[in-house]
């Protein structure tokens, strides 16, 4: 009888531990492992996006307070490198994966990377409000960014490769290199503040960092700084265009990009979370709030004519 007694309390004893070391594994892995609607993820987004992938964020863990994205804005290069770390879950960029690319994550990873575009960016070309010029061809661009016009001319960090540069160098300069005249910003907004203060220059940077009117920080260079026409290639002759989600739809505008995610993620976690709600109708339209064009969903685009009573 003793014997009996003390390995039902030796049997007790036992389950209780497992009982808890059970329990401290599911507290565990509930910790660790991420869901669309909690956890914390740690995401790379090119500085030139800053302002609508912020906005993005601010949206997303609003509707789920148990979620934090923690997002690092830097170069395009840098978000490349980012992404080869185990931290780094999701960038968003301006280019999508070559082929290259694609099979060296998913020798690396076991499973394919996901890609897509999100939304459509235009390059803006920026001026002072006392400037003379204001009207461009893209022939006029490129022998400015090459250094054959004198005028001064700011992109974003010109050394460590953001997707506005690599734009650059790829659609309008062609394979030239920048000439002495193009000076590099730390970030868009120091774009924005030289042009803001040098009548003889200008600056390029993402339609999202220009668009909001609300923006305190970007309503004092209200007055200050003004958007440039561009020659439209596809219009009638001496036609110009200005950025918009129009101009940029109909391809009016010619310095135009994708704005591309790529996930590391073969769960459903809080990074597909996150991407699931930009390409549906939340998201989309905080891409067009923004003044970018979603590529998701087709807001339609309307001609209206009121008529005065």
């Amino acid at each position: 009888m003793k014997i009996l007694l003390q390995g039902l309390i030796y049997g007790v004893i036992f389950l209780m531990l497992c009982t808890q070391g059970c329990s401290n594994d599911r507290s565990a892995a509930e910790k660790y492992y991420d869901t669309p609607k909690k956890g914390t993820i740690y995401i790379s987004a090119d500085e030139s996006f800053k302002p609508v992938i912020s906005e993005q964020i601010k949206v997303y863990e609003s509707s789920y307070p148990a979620t934090h994205i923690i997002a690092s804005y830097k170069s395009e290069a840098d978000c490349f490198r980012d992404l080869e770390k185990d931290s780094t879950r999701l960038i968003i960029i301006a280019k999508g994966l070559t082929r290259e690319q694609s099979s060296y994550f998913e020798s690396k990873l076991s499973f394919r990377l996901q890609y897509d575009v999100l939304a459509f960016d235009a390059v803006c070309v920026i001026v002072n409000s006392a400037s003379k010029d204001s009207v461009f061809t893209i022939q006029q661009l490129k022998e400015l960014l090459e250094g054959k016009n004198k005028m001064k001319t700011m992109v974003t960090d010109g050394k460590n490769a953001t997707s506005t540069v690599r734009y650059l160098l790829d659609s309008v300069v062609r394979g030239e290199k920048f000439g002495s005249n193009v000076l590099a910003a730390e970030n868009s907004m120091q774009v924005i503040d030289y042009i803001s203060k040098t009548e003889n220059a200008i600056g390029f940077v993402g339609s999202s960092w220009i668009s909001n009117e609300d923006d305190p920080g970007l309503r004092v260079y209200k007055n200050k700084i003004r958007l440039a026409l561009l020659e439209c290639k596809i219009c009638g002759k001496d036609t110009f265009a200005k950025p918009s989600q129009s101009t940029i739809s109909y391809g009016y505008y010619p310095l135009v990009r994708p704005l591309y995610f790529i996930l590391k993620e073969n769960t459903t976690g809080l990074g597909t979370g996150f991407i699931n709600y930009m390409s549906l109708e939340r998201g989309q339209l905080v891409f067009r709030r923004s003044y970018l064009a979603p590529a998701k969903m087709g807001f339609a685009l309307r001609k209206m004519e009121i008529q005065e009573q």
